[in-house]
C-alpha cells in the first residue's frame, strides 16, 4: 500500500487541477464543492480537510496560477531578449510569445475569472495581478533595459512603463476583443503575426535609436 505522505500531495494537486477546470467553467457562484470532489476522484470531505472551505480552493488557484504566469512571461523574456545583437528582430519574437502564450483559452478564461470576482474577493484577485503581470512588466522593463544598456535601444528613464506600453501594444485588441466576445472569438489567420510585427515597429519608433536598420 502507498504511503499516506505519498497520496496526499497527488490528491492535493487533483483536487486543484478540477477545481480550476471547474471555477473555469462556472465561475465562482456556479462551482460546487460536489462537483471539485467528483472531478478529482476524492470525497468532498478530503476537499474540505486540505482545503478548508470554496473560498480558500479559490484563492489557491489564483495565486498558484499567478506563480505560473511570471515563470512563463521571465522565460519568454530571457528566451527573446537575452543576448539578442537585433532589437527589431528580438521584439517581434517576443511579440509573438506574449501573443501565443496569453492568448490561449487557459489564460483568457483565468482572466475573465479574476476580473469577475475582483470585487468580491479584492485582496485574492489584486494579489493574482501584483504578483504576475506587474511583476512580470517590471522583469520585462529590466529586461529592455539591458538592451538599452548594450546600446540597442535609447534610454529608457521609466522601463516600467516602457514595458507596458510594449506590451498594450501587443495584447490590447486581441485581449480585449476575447474579454468581451469570448475565447471562441479566435484571430483570423495571420492577425497576431501582423500585431506583434506592427507592435514591434510602433514601440521602436519611441525608443528604437534614430537610422537602426531595418
Amino acid at each position: 500500500m502507498e504511503p499516506e505522505e505519498g497520496r496526499t500531495p497527488r490528491k492535493r494537486r487533483a483536487i486543484l487541477a478540477a477545481a480550476t477546470e471547474v471555477f473555469l467553467s462556472h465561475g465562482y457562484l456556479g462551482a460546487s464543492m460536489d462537483e471539485v470532489a467528483a472531478k478529482a476522484g476524492v470525497s468532498k470531505q478530503t476537499v474540505y480537510k486540505q482545503f478548508e472551505n470554496k473560498e480558500r480552493l479559490f484563492s489557491e488557484i489564483v495565486l498558484g496560477t499567478s506563480d505560473q504566469l511570471l515563470d512563463g512571461l521571465q522565460q519568454a523574456y530571457a528566451d527573446t531578449l537575452e543576448g539578442a545583437a537585433d532589437a527589431r528582430e528580438a521584439l517581434r519574437a517576443l511579440a509573438h510569445r506574449l501573443l501565443q502564450s496569453l492568448t490561449a483559452d487557459s489564460v483568457l478564461q483565468l482572466r475573465r475569472l479574476v476580473i469577475a470576482e475582483a470585487d468580491r474577493f479584492p485582496e485574492v484577485c489584486g494579489a493574482w495581478f501584483n504578483t504576475g503581470f506587474e511583476k512580470s512588466l517590471e522583469a520585462l522593463g529590466q529586461a529592455l533595459s539591458r538592451l538599452s544598456d548594450r546600446g540597442l535601444l535609447k534610454r529608457l528613464d521609466d522601463p516600467t512603463l516602457a514595458a507596458y506600453q510594449f506590451a498594450g501594444l501587443v495584447m490590447y485588441k486581441p485581449m480585449n476583443r476575447a474579454m468581451f466576445a469570448g475565447t471562441r472569438q479566435r484571430p483570423k489567420p495571420g492577425e497576431l503575426e501582423k500585431l506583434a510585427d506592427q507592435a514591434a515597429e510602433v514601440f521602436l519608433a519611441a525608443y528604437g535609436l534614430e537610422g537602426a536598420a531595418r
